[in-house]
């Protein structure tokens, strides 16, 4: 991938869009087959696709393991970003942030990941148990350590992001953003732009919603994540299909696709934005790295910015305990 971006003020340069990997092992149905994801992920690199995104929590584990597998050919080619902090008790999801525990975590995903060095390395949610001071300050030592390169918050807010970069400068923080979830643009950039600290957004196809794939009648499996989420139900599917019409508008006048349209409209943005879409499919892989080629005049962002704007979004993003980890 020729298009890169620079992600905070310390020189790391990815790929103007990621993969993200969680997919293919965990949150959408039964884990997809290794060897399939295998082929996947050695095609990205072969598309030029170099930056990839994954989490211990993802499987859990098992993630990370098939990334190591499959991107070991391509060591010196790739960029990889983990995330530590959550952890899995009882099929439950459990923040904790422990600086033992992150250190554990971390050599866990150096193993799994067959590397010397993890060269982004999230706290995956805020633990309001431990100051983010004390985590800020343990990153910082295994910069100096060499086992990570850079790191990162993910759904962290304002004055966290604020007090840990005081103490460890941050390359990026990780958080929701697409053309149906732009809480982001009021307070986190401009905080960000200040700070000189990358953006990667997650679900920026709408957990699939964008590319115009899933219906009223779309029925998700019940280890599918989607099936628990307040914007999911039939009844906010249908709702939300005055935004699916703005996008397929767009997307006929730039004979582009629906991802497409709302992937190129994230780069669109900022220069310091790198959104992550997942897919374990080779076909929406290339269809996704389409989207580099898609390019807005300024009426036409004014346009889609605004027209997006004024169509109200039927349902919260995250279930009622999802939301109490987000943004503290």
């Amino acid at each position: 991938m020729k298009e890169k971006r620079e992600l905070g003020r310390n020189g790391l340069l990815v790929d103007a869009m990621g993969l993200g990997c969680m997919g293919m092992s965990f949150a959408y149905g039964d884990p997809k087959d290794p060897k399939e994801m295998t082929y996947l992920l050695q095609q990205a690199v072969e598309l030029g696709e170099t930056f990839f995104d994954t989490a211990e929590v993802y499987g859990p584990f098992t993630n990370e393991a098939l990334l190591g597998r499959a991107l070991a050919p391509y060591k010196d080619q790739v960029t990889i970003a983990s995330k530590c902090g959550i952890c899995i008790e009882n099929g439950k999801q459990i923040v904790d942030a422990n600086l033992d525990g992150i250190r554990k975590s971390l050599e866990g995903s150096l193993k799994r990941l067959d590397r010397d060095s993890i060269d982004l390395y999230f706290l995956h949610r805020v633990d309001p148990k431990v100051p983010i001071e004390d985590v800020a300050e343990l990153m910082g030592q295994f910069q100096k350590e060499g086992k990570i390169k850079h790191w990162g918050l993910s759904e962290a807010g304002l004055e966290t992001i604020k007090r840990a970069n005081a103490v460890t400068p941050l390359a990026a923080v990780e958080s929701e953003y697409s053309l149906w979830t732009r809480e982001p643009e009021k307070e986190l950039f401009p905080l960000l732009e200040q700070l000189g600290i990358g953006f990667i957004p997650f679900s920026p196809l709408g957990k699939g919603y964008l590319t115009g794939a899933i219906s009223a009648n779309t029925q998700f499996a019940e280890n599918d994540g989607r099936s628990n989420l307040p914007r999911f139900t039939k009844e906010a599917i249908a709702a939300n299909e005055k935004l699916l019409d703005l996008i397929d508008r767009f997307a006929k006048s730039k004979q582009a696709t629906p991802a497409q349209i709302a992937l190129a409209w994230i780069l669109a943005q900022k220069p310091w934005i790198v959104p992550i879409p997942g897919t374990t499919k080779l076909s929406r892989l290339k269809e996704n790295l389409g989207a580099l080629d898609v390019k807005f005049t300024e009426d036409e962002l004014n346009n889609l910015n605004e027209s997006s704007k004024e169509i109200k979004i039927t349902g919260n993003r995250y279930s009622a305990e999802l939301a109490k980890r987000a943004g503290k």
